[in-house]
């Protein structure tokens, strides 16, 4: 039994407990798992999305399917976010024409590899630019430690490491999943600095809108009077809030608090993402290798959370 004397301190004791759950170590670590629980929701949703606009493509084409994202996801922001035009710099407006293009272009080019290769190697492949980017961008071993793993699950997924490689594959359609993953990693650079120049998702939105007038040349040339079907209108709207408005939002929240690299690494999760979608929803199947390969890739990005949660915590000591 607790003498009085410990009743009256744990008494005096709770609010001060109280307060320092929400003093600055909660708020630390508020800060670091805040940015990654973004990360991971918006990978999930853009995976299932893809998964979804693979059932929609033989009604539009990837081409066209692409298009209805893009024009969906940017008439969605413009409305929601109604984004202010004056007052900014031309730098500014680079930046989102720069952001917008390379949106464009990593939507055309994996919609044009799972056209033609399966949803979990088309993003295996994909996610080697994000990966590329960690390398490059990192000042720290771990960091480079993580990616390498990181890397190694990749290979491993994709059966280069079996003797395998991507023989099996079209190579076209493996040519179209490493240059998204090219404009991937030009994304992320240039969605953070989006993030610093335009106040809450106004950069996102101008840049969508940017992104989904280049795109739509080319739905038109293959989709035509397609794109105008009810049913595909609203197949697309589904694939636009799934695939753009919330993950990309969710994304450009995150690298506001989130280094690059970090952020590069937390990518690598993609094909373990896609495998799930690409097994629930359209029926691929995983090997044990598979699944191997899927739990170094986790293992990696778990490390290199983990690894920046320690320095935060170096950063903001507990009291």
């Amino acid at each position: 039994m607790d003498s009085p004397v410990k009743d009256t301190a744990a008494a005096v004791g709770a609010p001060a407990t109280a307060s320092a759950a929400t003093g600055p170590a909660a708020t630390a670590r508020a800060t670091r798992l805040g940015p990654v629980a973004l990360v991971v929701a918006g990978g999930l949703s853009v995976q299932f999305g893809s998964a979804v606009a693979v059932l929609l493509m033989p009604r539009a084409g990837a081409l066209g399917v692409v298009t209805l994202r893009l024009v969906l996801a940017a008439a969605v922001l413009l409305i929601v976010c109604r984004p202010k035009v004056r007052g900014y710099h031309r730098a500014d407006w680079g930046t989102v024409v720069a952001f917008g293009t390379a949106m464009a272009g990593m939507n055309i080019f994996i919609y044009q590899a799972v056209e033609r290769i399966p949803l979990g190697a088309a993003v295996t492949l994909e996610v080697l630019g994000p990966l590329l980017l960690s390398v490059i961008a990192s000042r720290r071993l771990s960091n480079l430690i993580w990616a390498g793993l990181a890397l190694g699950g990749v290979l491993l997924l994709s059966g280069m490491l079996t003797g395998g490689g991507f023989d099996r594959l079209d190579p076209v359609g493996a040519g179209f999943a490493l240059a998204a993953g090219a404009m991937w990693a030009t994304y992320i650079v240039f969605s953070a600095r989006t993030g610093r120049r335009f106040p809450q998702a106004d950069g996102l939105a101008l840049a969508m809108a940017f992104g989904a007038v280049l795109s739509l040349p080319f739905g038109i040339v293959e989709a035509g009077d397609k794109l105008i079907v009810p049913s595909t209108i609203a197949l697309g709207l589904a694939v636009a809030l799934m695939s753009s408005v919330l993950p990309y939002t969710l994304e450009l929240l995150a690298l506001r608090r989130l280094p690059a690299p970090t952020f590069a690494i937390l990518m690598s999760l993609e094909p373990a993402i896609a495998a799930a979608a690409g097994f629930l929803v359209l029926s691929q199947g995983l090997s044990l290798l598979d699944a191997l390969a899927i739990a170094l890739v986790i293992a990696a990005s778990m490390g290199a959370v983990r690894t920046q949660a320690k320095r935060a915590r170096v950063a903001v000591p507990e009291v």
